[in-house]
């Protein structure tokens, strides 16, 4: 934001400009240290540039129908063709009304907690020097700015646009009494996406529960890892597993007496010691499990998923070692099979 904003000002104008219009000691000193994005954000706004003298351009950002015109064709064609390299017979001004200018949301204005607010489809141009540079292509409903779209022309490529539109977008939520801004579909491995996870603190959307997760270092791991994350669903696995009984635990079963009586149980020797170290006739040793068998993809059925076992939260720091978890269950399973059965088999959890 600070270079863009230099950009549009220019040297010459910044240097003539403080001399004209000093800012005192603690002015200067708190701008040198602290970013306050709504203050930063309209530094280089025409309406709010002191002249004389003038910098060297005029920037305009307005908030507009979301409507046809060829301007904004002239963008978005230029959008397609440069940056996502569209072949020209694939853009059309018919698909760009059908996709970016026909929204069913109507304009109207409402008031919510005492503030009036626009609602409905818009498109806030961003025009450098009376050009139409970018365009983001906005949904306001009464609690968010819902960020649907953002292109700009190849000319200002350099300038990082789409973190500037998102910063625009934010403060435009904070100015007009939004509470959030949703910056809309997120696909991880998308590297033209990845931007929008630079902004903190942001939430996912978990598919399955609809509860919203921290989109943090540890779920852009998860999502390194595997293309489907849903913490529900895992949290669900793991609770299933915490309410399987304690190795060595006395559980009570309700016997048919069929009168002819029977002897108790034997105690299991060692009841903490896996199947697979046990060195049963027909049982796989850990060594086979190890060798013979992928334990990494042992076929699930979750909540009517599938899944396999890899796609399993905290799999890869599981012990087979430890009876408790859901590896050593999985692998004491995977031995008592074998390596044939386990590949065609399927571990139902319900």
């Amino acid at each position: 934001m600070n270079r863009f904003n230099k950009y549009v000002l220019g040297d010459a104008y910044t240097k003539e400009a403080a001399r004209l219009y000093p800012m005192s000691r603690d002015q200067a000193k708190k701008r040198n240290t602290d970013f306050e994005l709504i203050e930063r954000i309209h530094e280089s706004d025409k309406s709010q540039v002191k002249t004389p003298p003038g910098p060297s351009h005029n920037l305009v950002v307005t908030l507009e129908p979301d409507e046809f015109t060829e301007e904004k064709y002239t963008l978005f064609e230029n959008y397609q063709r440069i940056v996502h390299h569209e072949p020209p017979h694939r853009i059309s001004k018919h698909g760009f009304r059908n996709f970016l200018c026909s929204s069913p949301l109507p304009r109207s204005k409402e008031t919510f907690d005492g503030r009036e607010r626009r609602l409905g489809s818009y498109h806030h141009c961003y025009r450098i020097d009376g050009q139409l540079v970018a365009i983001g292509v906005l949904d306001l409903l009464p609690q968010c700015v819902s960020a649907v779209y953002f292109m700009y022309h190849e000319s200002v490529h350099n300038h990082a646009f789409g973190k500037i539109g998102a910063l625009r977008e934010i403060a435009l939520a904070r100015e007009e009494g939004y509470k959030w801004w949703y910056a809309g579909f997120y696909i991880h491995n998308c590297v033209k996406m990845r931007y929008k996870g630079d902004y903190e603190p942001q939430f996912i959307l978990d598919p399955e529960s609809y509860s919203w997760d921290s989109l943090d270092d540890e779920m852009k791991m998860r999502l390194d890892r595997k293309k489907y994350v849903s913490l529900s669903a895992d949290r669900s696995v793991v609770e299933l597993f915490e309410k399987l009984p304690v190795p060595g635990e006395v559980i009570q079963v309700n016997k048919v007496d069929d009168g002819e009586g029977s002897d108790d149980d034997l105690e299991v020797p060692n009841p903490e010691l896996p199947l697979f170290a046990r060195s049963m006739p027909g049982v796989l040793t850990k060594t086979q499990l190890l060798h013979e068998t992928d334990l990494d993809h042992i076929k699930l059925r979750i909540r009517g998923q599938e899944a396999e076992t890899c796609d399993l939260m905290d799999w890869d720091i599981w012990d087979i070692d430890d009876p408790n978890s859901i590896k050593g269950v999985i692998a004491e399973l995977v031995a008592a099979v074998g390596p044939k059965l386990s590949r065609e088999m399927e571990v139902t959890f319900s």
